[in-house]
C-alpha cells in the first residue's frame, strides 16, 4: 500500500525523494475523481445546452447557464458530500457518540460514500432550483459523472488501505490465472495501521499488514462503476424522457452497492430476520427511489414543457 507519494515513487521507480511525503495518495485521488465528475458533467451539460434541453430563467435580469456553474457546484458538493459521509458514518458508532458528540470528529470513523451523496445531492437540488434550472434535467447530466469519480475515490481506498475492505478470504483460486491480490490481499503498510507488524519494515508507521488475506472488495467496486458508467454514458444519448437517466443511475449503484456489501466487513442489523448493513438498508431506499423515479418520470413537468 502507498499511504502517500513518496512509497508510491520509491516503490515503483526506486527513487528516494522524502519530499513527496506530504502528498497523501488519498488526497490525490480524490481530487483527480472531482475534477473526472466536473470534466464529464461539463461535456454533458454542454451537449444539452447545444440541443436546447434547457429552458433558461432569468434570475434578478441574469440567465443563470448550467454549464457556468460546475466550478460552485464542484465545491459545493465536495464540502456537503464529506460532511454528509462523516455524519452518515458516525451513525454506526451512535453509542460513542451520544457521550461525546466530538467523537464525530475521529478519523477511525470513516466515511459512508452513500450518505455523502444524498447529502450533497439534496443541497445541490436546493441550489438549482434557487437558480431557477430545472434539478432533473441537471440531475439526468451529474448521475454518469459521479461514476468514474466513485470509481476513482475507491482505487484511492484500495491503494492505501483505509480498511474498507472485505471479509477474510482463505478460498482457493478459482482460476490459476488471477493475481493473489485480486483475490485475497493482505494490505501491507495500510494506513489504518492494521494487523501484525511486518519484521524490518522501514515504512515509518505504515509496518502493518493484515494477518490474513481478505477481498480487495474497494478495487471490485472501482472495475464494476467503471462498467455501469459505460453503460449509463452510451444509454444518455439514447433515453430522452427527463428523470430516467437519474432513476437508471440510482438502482445501478444501489444493486452495486447491496451484493458488495456481503463481502465487506462493516456492522450489520438484524432487520426483520435479516442481517443488513447500513449501506444495504440505505441501498434500499435508494432503489425504491430510482424505480418510483423511473415510473413516474413520463409525468414530470420537465417532459411536458418546451425546450
Amino acid at each position: 500500500m502507498y499511504p502517500n507519494f513518496y512509497y508510491l515513487i520509491k516503490d515503483i521507480l526506486g527513487l528516494d525523494l522524502p519530499a513527496l511525503k506530504p502528498i497523501q495518495t488519498f488526497g490525490v485521488l480524490v481530487t483527480l475523481a472531482f475534477l473526472a465528475a466536473a470534466f464529464f458533467l461539463t461535456k454533458e451539460l454542454k451537449r444539452k445546452e447545444s440541443a436546447g434541453l434547457f429552458d433558461y430563467e432569468f434570475n434578478n435580469g441574469i440567465k443563470t447557464i448550467p454549464s457556468e456553474t460546475i466550478p460552485l457546484v464542484t465545491l459545493i458538493a465536495a464540502f456537503t458530500g464529506f460532511v454528509g459521509a462523516r455524519i452518515w458514518s458516525s451513525f454506526e458508532h451512535w453509542d460513542e457518540l451520544i457521550k461525546n458528540p466530538l467523537n464525530i470528529l475521529n478519523n477511525s470513523y470513516g466515511y459512508v460514500f452513500l450518505g455523502g451523496l444524498i447529502t450533497a445531492a439534496a443541497t445541490i437540488w436546493i441550489y438549482y432550483l434557487i437558480k431557477k434550472i430545472n434539478p432533473f434535467k441537471v440531475a439526468d447530466a451529474v448521475a454518469p459523472s459521479l461514476m468514474p469519480a466513485y470509481a476513482l475515490g475507491r482505487i484511492g481506498c484500495h491503494l492505501v488501505g483505509d480498511g474498507d475492505w472485505g471479509i477474510i478470504n482463505l478460498k482457493p483460486k478459482p482460476l490459476s490465472w488471477i493475481p493473489d491480490w485480486l483475490w485475497g490481499y493482505t494490505y501491507p503498510h495500510n494506513i489504518i495501521k492494521e494487523g501484525n507488524l511486518i519484521s524490518s519494515c522501514t515504512w515509518d508507521t505504515y509496518c502493518y499488514e493484515l494477518s490474513n488475506p481478505v477481498y480487495p472488495t474497494s478495487f471490485y467496486e472501482s472495475i464494476i462503476i467503471l462498467i455501469l458508467f459505460y453503460i449509463l454514458w452510451k444509454l444518455r444519448l439514447r433515453i430522452n424522457t427527463v428523470g430516467r437517466i437519474t432513476s437508471i443511475y440510482l438502482m445501478m449503484i444501489s444493486i452495486e452497492r447491496f451484493f458488495i456489501e456481503f463481502i465487506k466487513i462493516n456492522k450489520h442489523y438484524e432487520i426483520i430476520g435479516l442481517s443488513l448493513s447500513q449501506a444495504q438498508l440505505i441501498s434500499i431506499g435508494i432503489f425504491i427511489v430510482g424505480l418510483t423515479l423511473y415510473f413516474y418520470a413520463p409525468s414530470l413537468k420537465a417532459n411536458n414543457e418546451k425546450s
